[in-house]
């Protein structure tokens, strides 16, 4: 089950870690969060997405920084009367399982919504030695946004958003790499960003805890969003040695693979979820699905282009966790 969030940050920067750290494992979290807070009433600032890194050598930021900028420079720009999709898979959190879902994930979303060149992937070191990726943070999260609302159509193109972290009631998101970078990021903050940057099309896929309070603000008539919990519910499948979460897994991992309507493909992930929580006597996370009626104007083209087969779920399943 994910952590509660202690306290909140305030200072912004970039994230990484240098070329030569490549293959090292991912950064443990060995210290709390930093207890900078404010008189009786807490957290000041959580609205603004604060962000603090800390002790980060100067070549890692820098080879982080080579990393992003390369990977925003190689962006395609929309195609004239295509409605394309830009994919962004940012994971929030240096415990590999969520580096692991944000590539895979990343993958999938490219080839359902006939991504390629338009596909960002921000994650940390899997565990495995895979290639390195910018850093996910606030910060490059951020600056992926605004470059594709640079490069993307705004009335007709699409954002698709896939974000897999920690999460924490009246909070949101964690970032949390290791003992080095710390931020939350609140859903005013990503309504924000989204509506300021003027990207109205948008499916936002959100893997964390308490994931339903983003529905409220950011919801819209072209807006899907679909969350791993409701407003007051804990998510499950975010151990470190996982592959996926449990809603990565139902909904990415098998549901988005298949040639079927976005509903239904939500649908199918909500039915496996709680399967699978019944099965391990877990409180309910109950999912959230919402898709604005004006949906359909950007989606049904997007679907016409799906690839006809699916394609074989990898990694291991997020339930053998349950297993005795």
């Amino acid at each position: 089950m994910r952590f509660w969030l202690l306290a909140s940050v305030m200072l912004l920067s970039l994230c990484g870690a240098g070329a030569a750290l490549a293959q090292r494992q991912p950064p443990e979290h060995t210290t709390e969060w930093p207890g900078l807070v404010s008189g009786d009433s807490g957290i000041d600032g959580m609205e603004s997405g604060p962000e603090l890194q800390r002790g980060r050598a100067p070549q890692a930021m820098l080879a982080d920084q080579r990393r992003l900028g390369t990977a925003l420079a190689t962006l395609q720009p929309e195609r004239k009367g295509v409605v394309d999709a830009y994919v962004l898979s940012v994971a929030l959190d240096s415990d590999p399982v969520f580096a692991r879902e944000a590539r895979e994930s990343g993958r999938v979303l490219t080839r359902r919504f006939d991504a390629e060149g338009r596909v960002l992937v921000l994650a940390g070191p899997d565990g495995r030695g895979a290639a390195p990726l910018p850093g996910g943070s606030i910060t490059t999260l951020t600056l992926a946004l605004a470059r594709i609302a640079e490069l993307m159509n705004h009335e007709q193109d699409v954002l698709v958003l896939y974000v897999t972290s920690h999460g924490a009631p009246d909070a949101g998101l964690a970032y949390h790499d290791g003992d080095q970078g710390f931020g939350v990021l609140p859903p005013a903050r990503l309504a924000e960003l989204l509506d300021g940057l003027g990207i109205r099309n948008r499916l936002l896929l959100l893997s964390a805890c308490y994931s339903g309070a983003f529905v409220k603000r950011l919801i819209s008539d072209t807006t899907a969003i679909l969350t791993a919990a409701s407003a007051t519910r804990a998510s499950f499948g975010c151990r470190a040695e996982n592959d996926w979460t449990f809603f990565g897994d139902a909904l990415v991992n098998h549901a988005l693979r298949k040639p079927q309507p976005l509903a239904d493909a939500a649908e199918e992930a909500r039915r496996t979820i709680i399967g699978w929580e019944r099965a391990g006597r877990l409180d309910p996370s109950m999912p959230q699905v919402t898709i604005g009626d004006g949906v359909g104007a950007w989606l049904a083209p997007l679907e016409a282009r799906m690839p006809k087969m699916a394609t074989a779920p990898v990694g291991a399943p997020a339930t053998d966790a349950l297993k005795p």
